[in-house]
This record gives C-alpha cells, sequence and structure tokens, in this order.
C-alpha cells in the first residue's frame, strides 16, 4: 500500500505523514524532495508552479509510487496533490490511498507564518487554495487538520483499517 497525505501547503502532510509511516512501520517520502531545483527556486521566489513545472516532479512520484508496489513495500508519500488530474496520474493502483488533510485558510496561514526552515513562500497560499480541487468519493479519506497529530493519525489509521 502507498499513502499520499494530501493538501495545501502548511496542512500538516509532512508531520501527519512521519507519524503515520511510524504508526504503519514503512517508508516515509516527502514529495518536496522530488522536486527539480528550478521548481524550488520559482516556489522561494514566491512564483507558483505551472503544470508543466510539475510535469517530471510527478513522474519521479510516480516512479517511486510504482516501485514500493512492484517491491510490496508499503510508503507514506506527503505530496500536495492539489488537482485531481495530479492524483489521477498518482493513485496507478487500488493500493493507493489518498488521505486529504482539510483545514481552514486561517489556521494554515497561522501555521506557514510560523514555520521556519522551508522554501515554500507563505505568498503562495492563495495560489494553492485556488488551484485545490478537493479530492470526493469513497476512495478518499478526509481529515481534518483541527486535531492534534496524535488525534489526525489515530482517525487516518482508523479509517485505514477499514481499507486495508
Amino acid at each position: 500500500m502507498v499513502a499520499i497525505v494530501m493538501g495545501v501547503s502548511g496542512s500538516g502532510k509532512t508531520t501527519i505523514g512521519e507519524l503515520l509511516a511510524q504508526k504503519l512501520k514503512c517508508e516515509f517520502a516527502d514529495a518536496d524532495d522530488f522536486h527539480p531545483p528550478a521548481n524550488v527556486a520559482k516556489m522561494s521566489a514566491g512564483i507558483p508552479l505551472d503544470d508543466d513545472d510539475r510535469a517530471p516532479w510527478l513522474r519521479a512520484l510516480r516512479d517511486l509510487i510504482s516501485e514500493h508496489l512492484e517491491a510490496r513495500r508499503y510508503l507514506v508519500l506527503a505530496c500536495s496533490a492539489l488537482k485531481e488530474s495530479y492524483r489521477e496520474q498518482l493513485q496507478i493502483s487500488d493500493a493507493v490511498k489518498i488521505i486529504y488533510l482539510k483545514g481552514d485558510y486561517k489556521i494554515i496561514a497561522d501555521r506557514l507564518h510560523d514555520r521556519r526552515g522551508h522554501y515554500m513562500n507563505p505568498r503562495l497560499l492563495d495560489s494553492q487554495f485556488a488551484t485545490l480541487e478537493e479530492p470526493a468519493g469513497e476512495n478518499i479519506i478526509t481529515v481534518d487538520i483541527a486535531g492534534t497529530p496524535d488525534e489526525i493519525v489515530s482517525q487516518i489509521m482508523r479509517a485505514l483499517s477499514n481499507v486495508m
């Protein structure tokens, strides 16, 4: 199984993804680490990425997911996956589960303002919400981010136990 923990920047993808990977005793990967340097430079400068910028990044993530599925190794991947078309490229099997960290704009803006050491420019939050195509459907696990990280991971674990 590959669990993609998705949401806008500041929703807690890395924090929740790392905790979830610990619970599942599996590897964790952050999709941000797969961006080419040109993408990182654009985001650091507050310039939103377009679909052309994201194409090689999505291919690299798809390859990572494929490798884990073929090797039958679990993976938790923190990835914005804001558009349905991106999720379709990544959800290459029923063994890929989408976990949507849903949050209020103000909560996320406050978190971004307080965050240090990350290249994502907080000014990009508006574009993140504008780009976000909220996932829906029975195959999507949606979790409100208002709780503590432990509470959120507990909700995800309960939901995953129903689909694993």
